[in-house]
């Protein structure tokens, strides 16, 4: 679990325990324990299988794929994937492949409904490039949700990461949205449910090795 899970859960189970103790009604202490126990299971974080395929790119969040485009970025073409996290859905987010983390870049903003297609403008936002060992770079950004207030992100440039390693959480309902060379193959659709770390997003060609300059050139365009 989240530390964060333990905080508002414990603190909600004091505050029901300190009504039990000025009313001793049960029915007074419900509420905060109902939200004491919806709090420790929202901030749940299973373990994962990771996948250990070659170019493999993995989901960094659970929730439904609500739309999949082409972009381009200087001179080359790159997957956009959008992932929609309603509140049922593990908030914790992983890395999509292994390597280096190239940027991290935190943008505040408003806080419009994630399914908006201008909540990627203008929410507050984080913009995290990875990039990996194969010479392939690709950008994720958690986007703040209409309920999302709080955006954590654990790693900072230059830091080593596994694929599928946690390295942050978006507070309640919330978006992720990846970008990835297009020379990766698809291997999810729009409405599909995917996993965090575990569900796989594409398959990067093994002789692939473009897409960095095409990620940093869309996350530095996306910034200004």
């Amino acid at each position: 679990m989240v530390r964060d899970g333990y905080f508002y859960g414990l603190s909600l189970a004091a505050v029901a325990a300190l009504v039990w103790v000025l009313t001793h009604t049960l029915v007074f202490c419900t509420l905060p324990l109902l939200l004491a126990a919806f709090f420790l299971w929202f901030f749940r974080d299973p373990e994962r299988s990771i996948p250990d395929g070659e170019g493999w790119v993995v989901s960094p969040a659970d929730g439904k794929v609500t739309a999949i485009r082409s972009l381009i970025a200087g001179e080359e073409e790159l997957h956009h994937i959008s992932i929609f996290l309603n509140v049922f859905n593990v908030h914790v987010n992983r890395t999509p492949i292994a390597g280096t983390i190239q940027s991290v870049q935190y943008k505040k903003g408003a806080f419009l409904n994630a399914m908006n297609p201008a909540s990627a403008e203008q929410n507050e936002q984080n913009r995290v490039e990875v990039a990996g060992d194969d010479g392939v770079t690709v950008a994720f950004t958690q986007i703040a949700g209409l309920l999302a207030r709080r955006i954590v992100f654990q790693k900072k440039a230059g830091d080593r990461v596994a694929r599928g390693e946690r390295v942050g959480l978006i507070k309640f309902g919330s978006r992720v949205d990846v970008f990835l060379p297009a020379e990766g193959v698809l291997q999810i659709a729009v409405g599909d449910h995917v996993r965090g770390g575990a569900s796989v997003l594409a398959k990067m060609p093994r002789s692939s090795t473009s897409g960095a300059a095409a990620a940093a050139a869309q996350m530095r365009s996306a910034a200004e």
